[in-house]
């Protein structure tokens, strides 16, 4: 097998490079090295290569935080396939589906029958409870708290110690396509797609 190839060697992806290592070895790959559209000297001892020196053996990941940056890359190197980085401290329970692309930083705990999509980051200290459905590009900060039932659509960001409370059987609690959800909110109801709210409880930003 390949290369692990993290895009980006700025603050996440160097957050991420230790865990890589560990997770890398136990897949098989070869390496692991930065990419960058700017390659520079070794980053913490580690080679940073061209997107141009990539190839179909390697697995990418994208250590951008911004969902519509990680996208544009995603969408611009998809000729290299989608790798993962599961901390060996990360907790994915039984039932659950991670997508290609996602990150799971150190003591994060995805619990039970929950769907994760493609090119998910959850950083560290940060969760996703039962029968949740977190959607392609979705950004978790360190320390948040999704609660049972949350649906979180296609490139939302929740912010660093986020509360979003617990969906009904019927009625998940849904984050709309683009939102962002602040620092410490605690959300109570559905945000709107490309909505931005804060406070507790959490109202849009105006």
């Amino acid at each position: 097998m390949g290369r692990l190839a993290i895009f980006g060697c700025g603050g996440f992806g160097r957050e991420v490079l230790e865990p890589a290592r560990r997770y890398a070895s136990g897949i098989g790959c070869s390496e692991v090295v930065f990419v960058s559209d700017v390659p520079s000297e070794l980053v913490l001892g580690t080679a940073v290569i061209s997107p141009d020196e990539l190839t179909p053996d390697d697995q990418l990941v994208i250590a951008v935080g911004s969902p519509g940056d990680r996208r544009a890359v995603a969408e611009r190197l998809q000729r290299i396939p989608a790798g993962k980085i599961i901390a060996p401290s990360a907790l994915v329970g039984p039932g659950c589906e991670i997508g290609d692309g996602a990150i799971l930083c150190d003591n994060t705990i995805v619990t039970a029958s929950a769907v994760i999509g493609k090119h998910f980051h959850s950083n560290i200290f940060s969760y996703v409870a039962h029968d949740c459905v977190i959607g392609d590009f979705v950004t978790f900060a360190p320390r948040v708290s999704c609660n049972g039932r949350v649906h979180v659509h296609d490139g939302a960001y929740i912010g660093t110690g986020a509360v979003l409370r617990e969906g009904k059987p019927n009625k998940p609690l849904v984050i709309g396509v683009g939102a962002v959800v602040g620092a410490g909110a605690v959300v109570l109801n559905d945000v709107a797609p490309g909505t931005t709210v804060v406070g507790m409880p959490a109202r849009p930003l105006r």
